[in-house]
């Protein structure tokens, strides 16, 4: 940002600047967003004449700009030249000069215009920048989310400077390895990295003479004469090779060698993943309040896991059963969900189990019924504390990995695993700050239901201690061009009276990995696939689709069942926007005539609901469907479907040419989205979040912008019209969306890449200090004096 250049332009275009300056200053409004500045200068230029403006370097900084703060006669401006790249103005409206502010200075005008009681308070101020001046960091905005891949080069590249030293310290991290109290890689016979070399040379030569495919059992003897235990491989060719890569990573170092070797190691026995929030179920859960994707992903997550898990100890030769624990909430009341159960196998796995911890009152008593994400803050410390115990007994030790799921789980991790010493992995799935506008300034105003105070503190401190992090996207981390990612969001924020954030995150930060989860694909695949069709379900999937409107969980009905079908199904709350979608429906006689919509959504009943939120969108749906005269062309069901008639109902819809719409305002990555598309099902999806990266638009799908309905409704209405005259169109996308899928978004690529992560951030956080000491001593006041305190005026 050329600040001089743009003096230099107001100086010379003097009057005109100003008066497009005042004209910002008499909107009256104290904060700006970017469509509001530019759609201000579109309209100045065109009434004065002005529009060589829209080519000036002023226009430049209003286009960039993310937001803006004004109090006559300044104008704060965030200014947001390219992805993670800020720059902060201060522009005097009145004499029409432009200085550059520090993002303290920039707060802190903004903390004044919300709450004036901040003016001349000393504010804390928190900065983790200087706890990483040192650390190795991305400098290239395409390689944000590619993080272990750059932190294995440099690394590689410092620690084997030394060749000695960094041999020595490999050395040391092959040592460390048992598991049961079984010794692996190495035992004590190798004390030294010129023993190592030399019983690498001695061992290849006595297996060369053994048959390649011969397992551990029958070479036991010789390996471990030589100093080698379990672990090495299931049979002579892959010992071989595993050493093979040992003697090269020795002998001339390089990261790629160092990667695959990792790999081939045994590490990775247990894990322990958290998710807290919602009803954690496995089935008849999806649309009760708080559970929706979160479940599917991390169940689909774990059986793509132990599968991956299980395939790699057999490779390495080992007789050992991996362990995985899901740890959530047990809720007594909900009996019909299974949520009241200590200790559930999750089905599709041979030992992966749900193991639910009760979240406990001050006085110790167990509480029985649901609690808001929004509320769980003054449970997560006891319930911690609580979880390490079961966690160590249900699997006889410390788990191997912690994996935090959303801000609630997130937190629990940074606990347990700071208190374990296991290495912590984030899924943030989707952080709230982003989807409500200016929820960080208007954290007063929102206290009483969101508590936004705790989870952005929580946020903060997990993001911070974590190892590394996954996310399903690069927008998640780093937004687009016109667009903040979610992580950038923290940043730098303020919460004006609390505190304010100057340095929170770093999107070159290489703890963020892009690992992109997929559908269960034996649920979820082509409708053409006939031979694995559930035919036995079409009879009551076309009853929930065609019956009339005769059940306590739906309202509306068909009248004309011929026309296509138009699906979505979400959770029923503000941000999925199912409500939106019936209102561009109801709005548009043309796409009324195209196509019927079928929502599954929430519930029907408001009664039945404990969710305000959601007795709210209750509400508008109602009134929507009598507004617009909808009943006989909308079907609006609250029923929670299992996975395998949500799959076959994906596939009849798109075998009878239908579509899919998810209208949310943001998606963080949209597993409905990957569902619908596997099943061949040609999608419309949100152009805020995830789904903007899963489609190629007008290839395998189409993004559609939610706040723009009448747009989106002619974009469904235009295709559907398209397929009287071009009927091989349907089938063109549809392919194009089981493709995008197939070579894209699958679980068992996710799971191999999630294994490489932790065996690979597990090493360099042995032999290095990505532990971070001295950050994790700063984040414990940050927990001890702030979040503590917030947490304790939620009530209980």
């Amino acid at each position: 940002m050329n600040i001089d250049l743009l003096n230099s332009y107001l100086s010379e275009n003097r009057e005109e600047a100003y008066m497009l300056l005042r004209r910002f200053v008499s909107i009256g409004k104290k904060l700006l967003l970017r469509t509001e500045l530019w759609d201000e200068l579109q309209v100045f230029c065109s009434e004065k004449g002005h529009n060589e403006m829209l080519e000036s370097p002023l226009a430049d900084v209003i286009h960039f700009t993310q937001d803006a703060a004004v109090d006559a006669p300044w104008i704060y401006m965030a200014v947001r030249p390219g992805v993670a790249e800020w720059t902060y103005l201060m522009i005097n409206a009145d004499a029409v000069t432009v200085t550059e502010a520090t993002t303290s200075e920039y707060l802190a005008f903004k903390e004044r215009l919300i709450d004036p009681a901040t003016d001349g308070t000393w504010p804390i101020e928190i900065d983790l920048g200087p706890f990483t001046r040192n650390f190795p960091k991305l400098k290239e905005v395409r390689s944000i989310g590619k993080g272990v891949e750059f932190l294995n080069r440099k690394l590689s590249s410092n620690l084997f400077q030394d060749s000695d030293k960094g041999a020595g310290l490999l050395l040391d991290f092959l040592r460390v390895h048992q598991c049961q109290g079984v010794q692996l890689m190495l035992n004590d016979r190798i004390r030294d990295v010129a023993a190592l070399r030399m019983a690498i040379r001695k061992v290849d030569e006595r297996l060369l003479s053994q048959p390649s495919d011969s397992p551990w059992e029958e070479v036991s003897h010789a390996m471990q004469e030589c100093g080698f235990e379990p672990g090495w491989g299931n049979s002579v060719a892959r010992m071989r090779e595993t050493l093979r890569l040992l003697s090269d990573i020795l002998e001339a170092p390089d990261h790629q060698l160092l990667e695959k070797f990792l790999g081939r190691i045994p590490m990775i026995f247990s894990i322990v993943i958290l998710s807290p929030h919602g009803y954690f179920g496995q089935s008849n859960v999806l649309g009760l309040p708080d559970t929706g994707g979160q479940v599917v992903y991390i169940l689909d997550q774990v059986r793509a896991l132990e599968k991956e898990m299980r395939n790699r100890l057999r490779e390495q030769g080992l007789d050992i059963e991996p362990k995985i624990v899901i740890v959530t909430r047990l809720i007594p009341d909900a009996t019909d969900v299974k949520c009241d159960q200590r200790i559930e196998s999750v089905a599709g796995t041979k030992n992966a189990v749900i193991m639910r911890t009760p979240f406990r009152t001050e006085a110790g008593e167990v509480v029985p019924h649901w609690i808001s994400r929004f509320n769980v803050w003054p449970y997560l410390e006891r319930f911690a504390g609580e979880v390490e115990k079961d966690v160590v007994a249900q699997l006889s030790g410390h788990p191997d990995l912690i994996v935090g799921n959303y801000s609630d789980g997130n937190l629990v991790a940074s606990l347990l695993a700071g208190s374990m010493k296991v290495t912590q992995c984030n899924i943030a799935h989707a952080l709230e700050k982003t989807k409500y506008l200016y929820s960080d300034l208007y954290w007063k105003e929102n206290e009483e239901n969101y508590h936004f105070s705790c989870q952005f503190t929580a946020d903060l401190i997990a993001m911070n201690t974590a190892d590394f992090i996954i996310t399903s996207t690069y927008q998640e981390i780093a937004g687009k061009l016109d667009s903040v990612g979610q992580y950038e969001s923290y940043s730098a924020f303020t919460m004006p009276g609390l505190y304010r954030v100057v340095n929170g995150v770093d999107m070159f930060d290489p703890k963020f990995n892009i690992v992109s989860p997929g559908a269960d694909s034996e649920v979820y695949y082509p409708y053409y696939s006939s031979d694995r069709r559930l035919t036995g379900l079409l009879p009551e999937i076309e009853e929930l689709i065609f019956g009339e409107e005769d059940r306590d969980d739906t309202r509306g009905s068909f009248a004309d069942k011929d026309k296509p079908i138009i699906f979505s199904m979400a959770r029923l709350d503000r941000i999925k926007n199912i409500t939106g979608l019936v209102e561009w429906y109801g709005q548009s006689e043309r796409l009324q005539k195209c196509a019927n919509l079928l929502i599954i959504s929430g519930e029907v009943d408001p009664e039945k609901s404990d969710d305000q939120e959601e007795r709210d969108q209750i509400a508008c749906m109602l009134d929507l469907m009598n507004r617009y005269g909808l009943e006989k062309k909308v079907r609006w069901i609250g029923a929670r479907l299992e996975t395998k008639m949500a799959g076959e109902l994906y596939r009849y819809i798109a075998e009878n040419r239908g579509v899919f719409v998810q209208p949310a305002l943001f998606e963080a990555f949209g597993l409905t989205v990957v569902e619908a598309m596997s099943s061949g099902l040609p999608t419309f999806a949100t152009c805020f979040g995830g789904p903007m990266e899963i489609i190629e638009n007008g290839v395998s799908g189409f993004h559609i912008d939610p706040n723009k309905g009448d747009e989106t409704a002619s974009l469904i209405s235009g295709f559907f019209e398209r397929l009287h005259d071009d009927q091989e169109y349907w089938k063109t996308i549809s392919d194009g969306a089981i493709n995008r899928v197939s070579n894209r978004y699958t679980w068992d690529l996710y799971a191999e890449r999630m294994m490489t992560l932790s065996r690979i951030y597990g090493f360099w956080k042995y032999v290095t200090n990505l532990d971070r000491d001295e950050t994790r001593r700063y984040l414990d006041l940050l927990y001890g004096l702030q979040f503590r305190r917030l947490a304790s005026t939620v009530p209980m």
